[in-house]
């Protein structure tokens, strides 16, 4: 083997283990697979909230669901956290509902940050980050806004919600359909 063959040997061998090396990765570490598409079924979950008690996307059928990904060291995430809050509190009578899933913190942390701020929505924990995964996420805060039939309405990645957001976000979803008239010819 000459010394061009021998360097085309290695560099294959490089290029070739760096490949396994980025597909094997981002199979094990990859965040934000597959995003979920406006208009298609938000794919179910479970997950613990706070109390230890399992819930799932599909038990909240019937309600407008904000699923808001979020951290305890994300200050954009705990600077929305007071519009999310002052809604539910709001609308949460009226078939809204926010899921807060708080991505692979110690529980203690997560359960002192909601204390202190006196946050009563449910709070739920992505240990392994499979939900987060499950949902497109990379960066935060993400906010999912899915319709009572569970279909996924918005999509939000990074966008500071506001209360008048949150609002005008709901508001759309619950707006009825136009009955269209069948025509007669």
């Amino acid at each position: 083997m000459n010394m061009k063959q021998s360097t085309n040997s290695i560099l294959f061998g490089v290029l070739l283990a760096s490949a396994l090396l980025v597909t094997s990765g981002s199979l094990v570490w990859g965040m934000g697979s597959r995003v979920p598409a406006v208009g298609t079924t938000a794919e179910d979950f479970r997950l613990p909230d706070l109390a230890g008690k399992q819930q799932s996307l599909s038990q909240y059928r019937g309600k407008v669901v904000l699923v808001n990904f979020w951290a305890t060291w994300c200050k954009p995430c705990t600077t929305e956290m007071p519009a999310m809050q002052t809604t539910y509190d709001n609308l949460r009578d009226k078939g809204f509902v926010v899921l807060a899933i708080n991505e692979l913190e110690d529980e203690a942390k997560v359960r002192e940050h909601i204390q202190q701020y006196g946050h009563t929505f449910p709070v739920l924990l992505d240990r392994d980050n499979k939900v987060a995964n499950q949902f497109g996420v990379f960066g935060l805060p993400v906010s999912v806004f899915i319709d009572e039939k569970g279909v996924v309405r918005e999509y939000i990645k990074g966008g500071l919600l506001t209360e008048q957001v949150i609002l005008d976000t709901v508001a759309r979803i619950q707006k009825p359909e136009p009955i269209k008239a069948a025509s007669i010819q």
